[in-house]
């Protein structure tokens, strides 16, 4: 088994991502976490990577530092992951993609389309891997979704309903707490909130499964809590390049609702239903038939479920592990192009700067749509328009 050398930055102490990086990259053996620059304050993040088993001298201070202190080694980092707040994604990710790392940025990829655009061709010019985090596409059940539909089981899809909703921000007495209040704040997150935040992740499972992409879209935007710059809850309708329509709701005000992931594709001949708070299990009713409940780690599955089936049949499958296999696609990847051989093509899913600057697109879309009363709005990339 090849062992790769992974950094991270940002993801310290108290930080809500943090952890499930780290048990991630960590589950299969594939990751050695060598190096990490996890903290705004240095001393907090030096000591803390310490704590984590990372020697004195590649527990940096920042970014910065732990880019000039790993570009010369010879062990130097295989992989960065990037988990720091959204307006620093662009710049460390430029920096180090420049420098012939590999990196595993946390959405959204970057602040601008502008500057989606440029990672894009950084890492098309660099030659290394930028993956951008949509962990939830991999989850096993989800991947059989994509494997199920690409291999025509619903016929041509029709319509897709997406859901990203929680409950966790209705308070509006919790407007100060400073874990709710960025994430309304344009400098901290850009020119949408709710959408950019869970909104895409919802967008990017549909275009994952269906093997389409958001052609043009019509948003509608609310402040449920008036004292909100940016929307709280979000409904986007979205013309797929495949034909498909997508009803796409998103929101932080549905009290009740935890996660709130779900997918559900209607095809000609069937359709398709999963939530991620039950992610073991993938609904299945072909057309004038029963409903079929399909489970994670049963027989005669797809090669990128089987791939992506971590436990067994039966027991419970967490966010974590849909995560490690992000992870575990990259270090796959990165193995073959060690020992110059072709990767397992299971191992190819994994979402790219390319997924990221679709997310951008839309969102700037959907913002621009939101302010003109839902006009319809292109939702491609300029330089993906045939």
């Amino acid at each position: 088994m090849t062992k790769h050398n992974w950094g991270m930055i940002g993801g310290g102490e108290g930080s809500q991502i943090g952890p499930a990086h780290r048990i991630s990259a960590g589950l299969d053996g594939h990751f050695h976490m060598a190096a990490g620059a996890l903290d705004a304050d240095a001393e907090k993040g030096k000591a803390f990577a310490q704590r984590l088993g990372i020697a004195e001298d590649r527990a940096y201070g920042d970014w910065r530092e732990m880019l000039a202190g790993e570009k010369g080694r010879p062990d130097r980092v295989d992989l960065v992951t990037v988990a720091t707040p959204n307006a620093t994604h662009y710049e460390i990710t430029k920096a180090f993609l420049e420098n012939g790392f590999n990196v595993l940025c946390e959405k959204p990829m970057t602040m601008m389309v502008e500057e989606a655009e440029d990672i894009v061709a950084v890492a098309d010019k660099s030659g290394r891997i930028c993956a951008v985090n949509y962990g939830y596409s991999g989850y096993s059940m989800v991947r059989h979704m994509r494997a199920m539909i690409a291999r025509g089981d619903l016929g041509k899809v029709r319509l897709i309903k997406a859901e990203f909703a929680h409950g966790f921000h209705a308070d509006a007495a919790d407007a100060d707490n400073p874990r709710v209040r960025w994430r309304y704040d344009p400098a901290q997150i850009g020119p949408s909130a709710q959408f950019s935040d869970c909104g895409i992740h919802a967008l990017h499972m549909a275009s994952f499964v269906a093997g389409q992409e958001a052609e043009s879209l019509s948003a509608d935007f609310v402040s449920c809590i008036p004292s909100r710059v940016l929307e709280d809850d979000a409904m986007v309708n979205v013309r797929m390049d495949g034909g498909a329509v997508l009803r796409l709701w998103t929101s932080s005000v549905a009290v009740g609702r935890m996660h709130g992931l779900t997918l559900q594709v209607f095809g000609e001949n069937g359709g398709l239903r999963w939530a991620q708070e039950h992610p073991n299990q993938l609904y299945w009713t072909p057309v004038g038939g029963r409903t079929e409940i399909i489970e994670r780690g049963s027989p005669g599955l797809s090669p990128e479920a089987d791939r992506s089936s971590r436990v067994t049949i039966g027991h419970a499958e967490g966010m974590p592990l849909a995560f490690a296999n992000i992870y575990s696609d990259l270090a796959e990847v990165m193995a073959a192009e060690k020992e110059g051989r072709a990767p397992d093509v299971a191992a190819t899913l994994f979402p790219t700067a390319k997924d990221g600057l679709r997310s951008m697109v839309a969102i700037r879309a959907a913002v621009e749509s939101a302010s003109r009363q839902g006009a319809w709005t292109d939702a491609r990339p300029a330089s993906m328009r045939r």
